[in-house]
């Protein structure tokens, strides 16, 4: 097959657009598990009774918002009880926060949402509980049994077994994981922080409990699968094998309880870190492909070097793509039927408006390589409304912005970068056919409704230009041409003749490609056969 030739021209600029509008009063077919899934912080999402603080019923007014985007799933961060607004560190695990409601707010949501087709899936804390967890206040009172629940020794054993952390490691800034308790000799571990103390999984009690609760949640309450948080971090580094063993053993007892749930595992760390744990999870989200697709966006070229700046080592080949063939044939030898979940960023990190220094058309380009690649990718609320954030947390945490006027948006923090007054709200978006939020829609729908975008293998295309990033994808026999244009360069790329169908053009009015044809910039099309 003979690559096209690109060739850089001059023109005006066009709005991307389908070129094929999808008819949306038919319903769309269900992909799920390789579906889109929305990322909520319940606190900041919507506020239904003035307080201003997100509650469940505020989602659940918000549902025909999110299942119009054409998402299939919900990822909650946690709603438990927890004196931390994050909710990271959980005090009752069969509760809801009382900011966020109650557990029959909490069952109507997940009738409302399984209405619309919608799953929801739990962000479930186990690698550690809030010290304020009824297990922790009891072994602090000298209980043998709950004592037993958590990892101590004193200070002459840690330093004897050289386990004493000096440094800030991996995805924790924590240096002082070994705790003193007045009055007593031993230390308690938390990886992360005090208020986190580690749970012990070497205590057949602990796991017992821990399936006990998955089970409340998956055959009590009905939920369809879980986010595991700090997945990494059940045991040490140097007890990989052991932390194996164990998810493995998790997803076997939750796939008793519920034969179709889906367990999505936070590891985060390289290729060769993340491989083994694929076992143990329906799918794991791909660190390397979320950095390789920003990095290779921000510099505006395909190089091997984009993300050499990057936490850890990568493969040779840090394109997306080959960042994602790498991972799919590591997983697979663990996992054959693994879903390779990507994302751009996520609650973790600085959001993708303000990584890009607020250029809104490399953030939309970067949101159509996700949605053109496989896998299943997350989208972060706010994400398709441009919201912006730069760490700490709370920064990347900020409230929806829902309307000008502030109707249900949420006001638990003064927001320093998403007020109405610097942010497009959602309001004002929906009825602007060109703006993020309905670019967003467009794609995920396209994707949804498309074979190929859902189930297809890519491969890269060579172009012979480094400003342009093209793959194919394919399935069943059928192959679709993705090209997108990084560079504020206008190019004009001359056709081979073998893709001639525009399913999605950067605005031109075209009904098939004959000679060659232009992309604007930071622009994409996609061409069938």
């Amino acid at each position: 097959m003979r690559a096209f030739t690109p060739i850089i021209a001059l023109t005006i600029a066009f709005s991307c657009s389908v070129k094929k509008p999808l008819d949306t009063s038919q319903e769309l077919p269900i992909r799920w598990p390789q579906a889109v899934t929305y990322e909520v912080f319940v606190q900041s999402f919507a506020d239904s009774n003035g307080d201003g603080i997100g509650d469940l019923n505020g989602l659940t007014s918000k549902l025909d918002y999110i299942a119009d985007l054409g998402v299939e799933a919900i990822w909650l961060m946690p709603i438990s009880p927890s004196p931390s607004y994050h909710k990271y560190d959980v005090s009752d695990y069969r509760g809801i926060h009382p900011d966020y409601g109650t557990m029959a707010d909490f069952k109507n949501l997940l009738e409302e949402a399984h209405k619309r087709n919608l799953k929801i899936i739990l962000d479930l804390v186990i690698n550690h509980c809030s010290s304020e967890h009824p297990w922790f206040q009891a072994a602090l009172s000298g209980d043998k049994e709950f004592r037993d629940f958590f990892i101590w020794a004193t200070m002459e054993e840690i330093e004897a077994e050289g386990n004493l952390i000096k440094e800030a490691t991996g995805d924790s800034d924590n240096i002082n994981q070994w705790n003193d308790v007045e009055g007593q000799d031993e230390l308690f571990f938390s990886f992360f922080w005090k208020g986190m103390p580690d749970l012990n999984y070497d205590n057949p009690k602990v796991r017992e409990a821990v399936y006990d609760i998955g089970k409340y949640w998956l055959q009590d309450i009905g939920v369809d699968g879980f986010r595991l948080d700090a997945a990494r971090h059940i045991y040490p580094d140097h007890r990989a094998e052991d932390n194996h063993a164990f998810w493995k053993e998790f997803k076997t007892t939750m796939e008793s309880y519920k034969s179709d749930v889906y367990l999505v595992g936070e590891v985060w760390g390289d290729l060769a870190v993340q491989a083994p744990f694929a076992a143990g999870f329906s799918a794991l989200f791909n660190f390397d492909v979320s950095f390789s697709v920003m990095e290779t966006v921000k510099n505006e070229q395909m190089v091997s070097a984009a993300i050499a700046g990057s936490a850890w080592a990568v493969d040779e080949d840090q394109s997306p793509m080959g960042q994602y063939l790498n991972s799919e044939s590591s997983f697979a030898k663990y996992n054959a039927s693994f879903i390779n979940t990507t994302f751009l960023t996520n609650h973790d990190q600085n959001r993708v408006m303000s990584f890009f220094e607020n250029d809104e058309m490399k953030a939309r380009l970067a949101g159509t390589i996700l949605l053109t690649m496989p896998g299943s990718p997350y989208i972060y609320y706010g994400e398709e409304l441009g919201m912006k954030g730069l760490k700490p947390d709370e920064n990347i945490r900020e409230p929806m912005t829902w309307s000008s006027e502030n109707e249900m948006n949420t006001r638990w923090m003064k927001a320093e970068y998403n007020s109405a007054d610097k942010t497009i709200s959602a309001e004002d978006q929906i009825k602007d056919p060109n703006s993020l939020l309905n670019h967003y829609r467009k794609l995920i729908k396209l994707r949804r409704s498309n074979e190929m975008l859902t189930y297809g293998d890519i491969q890269a295309y060579n172009l012979n230009d480094d400003q342009l990033m093209a793959f194919t994808r394919t399935h069943e026999g059928n192959t679709l041409l993705v090209i997108h244009n990084l560079s504020g360069k206008i190019k004009t790329i001359q056709s081979n003749g073998d893709f001639t169908l525009p399913i999605y053009t950067a605005g031109l009015d075209l009904d098939e490609i004959k000679e060659s044809f232009v992309l604007e910039p930071y622009s994409s099309i996609i061409l069938s056969n």
